[in-house]
């Protein structure tokens, strides 16, 4: 029996334009014999459906439904490819549990707290992940610079709490009058800013998802960026050279894999999350950076990469995603 689903894409943060991007990969792959796609553009203007003919036919928000032609459609899932707010924040997620529909991303509670990056930061610590030193600094409640530099050891990196995709992000090297700016800059994103100690090594990101009730780690991929770190410019206009999958010894592939695994579990992750670490050779460790709910699935994505590394189709890992959600 073919099913119905809803591809959600765009959203109202600077992360709409590697959604749209997202939507074109997801929809050339998806297995039409299986699955009726119909991609639903959330935006700030309002929630549409866009016809073949051109026209823009609006969301029922009350179940999440569309009329076309005078036939009244319902999903009988989700696939969640909005990065940013309100697709991985938690927002529509919580949405969608009102209506009982299922959809391939993690719950709302798990998206908001791992949007949140010194909570994740926190709850992983407290899970026994290595993690980076950090301080949250509150716009409102922020007065100079000096604190941080009691607080922690430099370099730092600078970056809104909230959000994805790099933006805003900053390296201070030493404590300067590029600390301020780098403050500043990061407020303009958002009223939380999170400052990080940064952790020499090499930097390493792994997918992660479930099938069929299995967790199943993807090949890891090395980032190596062409500017001092992985900024929204490395990470998609080109500035970084990723290896997938990475030239990594097996005693560092098992130790990403664990980890990776250990962090799902913890956070009680549900479908593909995307798991960034530093593999510090000094201490021979890895260190959690950040968690990824929605990764991108653009076609210079990093996940798309691995899961062709493993061997699989894109069309057989979206067909995956689908099939966990309606059965979890």
């Amino acid at each position: 029996m073919v099913q119905t689903i809803a591809l959600v894409t765009g959203g109202f943060s600077g992360e709409a334009e590697i959604s749209y991007k997202s939507a074109i990969t997801i929809e050339k792959n998806i297995d039409r014999k299986r699955w009726n796609l119909y991609k639903i553009d959330i935006t700030t203007n309002g929630w549409f459906y866009e016809s073949s003919s051109g026209n823009k036919i609006e969301v029922d928000k009350n179940d999440f439904s569309i009329t076309v032609d005078e036939e009244k459609i319902n999903f009988d899932a989700v696939l969640i490819g909005i990065h940013g707010t309100p697709g991985e924040d938690g927002k529509l997620q919580g949405y969608f549990d009102t209506l009982h529909i299922p959809y391939t991303s993690c719950d709302a509670a798990t998206s908001a707290l791992t949007f949140n990056k010194s909570f994740t930061v926190a709850v992983a610590a407290f899970g026994g992940i290595n993690v980076s030193r950090s301080v949250l600094i509150f716009k409102n409640n922020f007065e100079s610079p000096d604190e941080l530099v009691k607080a922690l050891h430099f370099p730092v990196f600078i970056k809104p709490n909230n959000g994805g995709s790099s933006i805003g992000m900053s390296k201070v090297n030493s404590p300067s009058e590029e600390l301020g700016k780098a403050i500043e800059k990061a407020f303009k994103e958002d009223d939380q800013v999170l400052v990080e100690e940064f952790i020499s090594g090499r930097e390493l990101t792994i997918g992660v998802f479930k099938s069929k009730g299995e967790i199943i780690t993807l090949p890891i991929t090395e980032i190596i960026s062409k500017k001092d770190f992985f900024d929204y410019e490395a990470k998609y206009l080109g500035a970084s050279e990723e290896i997938t999958p990475a030239k990594v010894d097996e005693s560092i592939a098992e130790k990403v894999s664990e980890a990776a695994v250990k962090i799902y579990r913890l956070f009680n992750c549900r479908g593909i999350v995307r798991i960034d670490f530093i593999y510090n050779e000094e201490t021979e460790k890895v260190f959690m950076l950040e968690i990824n709910t929605v990764p991108g699935q653009s076609e210079a994505s990093i996940v798309p990469q691995q899961v062709q590394a493993m061997g699989w189709s894109l069309q057989d890992f979206y067909t995956a995603l689908i099939e966990e959600c309606l059965h979890n």
